[in-house]
């Protein structure tokens, strides 16, 4: 007679805290959008996740930190794609395309959702000044990877890593924050054609100073 796989209670305790922490961070994110993030009570997020208000606080110490968790998970994605870059021997054009759409994934294709995230980070203090940190780490993780694509010939090295990320940062943020005022489906095209022309500053040098350029996307 098969036995079953053994299954610890810790494991249950876990896996149970695990999800309980994803349906309070979902149904935050959902509240955002409809209601807004300074309309939304913790209340309203606890009954929305169908949990005792006690229990949000077990996961965050406040309402703000549903945003930090937010740029946590933004944050993760990046540092994946750096690492599967650094293993790759696929050119860097491609990594950037795979990361400008692996960063802009649900939940960020929800326009009202990155609204009423901007505006959280915006109106919020103590919120604003853990993201100010957050953002070194990814201005360290996007210099990685344009420095990889140095080392390897694929991206101009008459720039810093550190100046070509901080343009590469800016270009899709600021794609991003426009398509939100439009709140359509073109967001994915929108990224494309910024990383194309974005690109053409990125590539590397020929003898006479001209571009090596290729489209990212076609």
């Amino acid at each position: 007679m098969a036995t079953k796989p053994f299954l610890s209670t810790s494991s249950r305790r876990e896996r149970r805290s695990l999800e309980l922490r994803e349906r309070l961070f979902r149904s935050a994110l959902d509240l955002f959008a409809r209601k807004g993030f300074a309309e939304t009570t913790v209340e309203d997020i606890t009954n929305a996740a169908d949990v005792g208000k006690g229990t949000f606080f077990n996961y965050f110490p406040s309402k703000d930190h549903i945003l930090l968790a937010f740029g946590e998970m933004q944050l993760a994605k990046l540092r994946d794609a750096v690492e599967e870059a650094r293993h790759s021997s696929e050119p860097l054009p491609q990594y950037l395309r795979s990361l400008s759409v692996r960063m802009t994934q649900e939940p960020m294709r929800n326009p009202a959702i990155v609204r009423a995230l901007l505006l959280g980070y915006l109106s919020s203090t103590p919120v604003r000044q853990a993201m100010l940190d957050m953002q070194k780490r990814v201005l360290a993780l996007h210099s990685e990877m344009i420095e990889l694509g140095q080392q390897r010939g694929e991206v101009r090295d008459d720039v810093s890593a550190v100046e070509l990320a901080q343009v590469f940062r800016q270009t899709i943020f600021g794609t991003l924050l426009m398509w939100t005022l439009y709140g359509d489906s073109t967001l994915q095209s929108r990224i494309e054609s910024a990383c194309n022309i974005l690109w053409m500053g990125l590539a590397p040098r020929n003898s006479s100073g001209s571009t090596c350029v290729a489209p990212l996307f076609t």
